[in-house]
This record gives structure tokens, sequence and C-alpha cells, in this order.
């Protein structure tokens, strides 16, 4: 997946699956921590739903006016996209699971997006589902191509990651070594995935976590 059709088809496919674990859940489920930070379920959801929604102009406005603090727009807009209720935040994602909306042309990014925030939902609370290989790997290709909105490139720097379960290969150096989807969440900045890997380049991805 390198032109921009099949990535957002990997994007809506993703978003789906995600409305899909999503509607199982409890209401208690939503004030649930997750793997991003602070963030509960409720927000990560209504981060989704603020990134589907949000187009160039509008994310510069929204940029500009936090003074270029993420943290304040990132709060600003999952206030603005999070519902009454977990049933309405759900609903307000599924009405974005389509959108081709977005801050910018970066689509590979987009859907990492969805590929690391569905597992920072899905991992604590045990949910089974994971995104198509065919989808980590444009993640991994993209993440250590370059920092964007993780500095997953830097993480990655002078260690070779190999995946196990698809072609994903890049780099020289120590290597790391696993599951495509483990290799992606690790250099997106999530601690969990470590134990998921091995190789004498572990010890190395671990110090930079």
């Amino acid at each position: 997946m390198t032109s921009t059709d099949p990535l957002w088809k990997a994007v809506r496919a993703e978003r789906a699956a995600l409305a899909e674990d999503l509607a199982t859940l409890a209401d208690d489920d939503w004030s649930r921590p997750t793997l991003c930070g602070d963030w509960t379920v409720e927000d990560v959801v209504a981060h989704l739903t603020a990134g589907a929604s949000t187009g160039r102009f509008r994310w510069l406005a929204s940029i500009v006016g936090a003074r270029f603090d993420a943290d304040v727009h990132n709060q600003r807009r999952m206030a603005e996209h999070r519902g009454a209720t977990p049933a309405e935040t759900l609903d307000r994602f599924r009405h974005v699971v389509t959108s081709t909306t977005a801050p910018t042309g970066d689509t590979a990014a987009w859907l990492g997006e969805v590929v690391v925030h569905g597992q920072d939902i899905r991992r604590p609370l045990g949910l089974p589902r994971t995104p198509s290989v065919e989808s980590a790997t444009a993640v991994a290709t993209f993440f250590t191509s370059r920092d964007f909105t993780v500095d997953s490139r830097t993480k990655a720097k002078d260690l070779r990651l190999e995946a196990t379960d698809g072609p994903f290969a890049t780099g020289t150096g120590p290597l790391v070594s696993g599951p495509t989807l483990a290799l992606t969440m690790a250099i997106a900045g999530r601690p969990a995935y470590l134990d998921d890997l091995t190789g004498p380049g572990v010890a190395v991805l671990r110090e930079r976590l």
C-alpha cells in the first residue's frame, strides 16, 4: 500500500473494525486508561473523530489558537467531539469511518493514527482483534521514514527492524524482530509491546522509550 486509494481503504477498514470492538464495551469501560498517556478510552475515540473531521485550514486555525501547544489543541478538539454519553461518542466516531478529511495529505500517517490508537484501547481492555499485517506494514514503513505525529524514525535510528509475520524490514544495526504490529507500536512509543520483540536491539529501543 503505497498509493492514496489503498491507504484510505485501509483507514476505513481499521476504523470500522475499531467501531465494532467499541460497540461491545460497557459504559464503565469508556473511562478506563489506555496506552496513550492519561487519555481514557473515550478520550482516544474523541481524538480519532477529531482527526477525521479536521481539514488543513481548520487544523491550522486550531493549532495557532492553541499557541502551537499540541496538548491544548488536542484537548480542545477532543472536547468538541466527545459526546454527552459513550454511546454518543461512538456514534460520532461511526459517522467518520468513511471520512477522507485530514490535516495533511500524509495518508499513511492517518492510517497510523487508527492503527496505533486502536491498539492503545484494545491492549489494556484485552480485546483480541489486531490490525491487518498489510496496514501495520504501511504504517511501520511510514514511521521509519520520518518523524511526524510521533518521533518514530528517531526511535528506530541505527537499528535493524525485521518483521516475523510480513515483509517489513529496514535499517542497519542491532536486530529487533517480532510481529509487524509490535514493531510499529514500539517505535510509536508504546513500551507495552517491547516484550513481544526479540533481539539485541530491544535493549536499545527500551532505553529510548
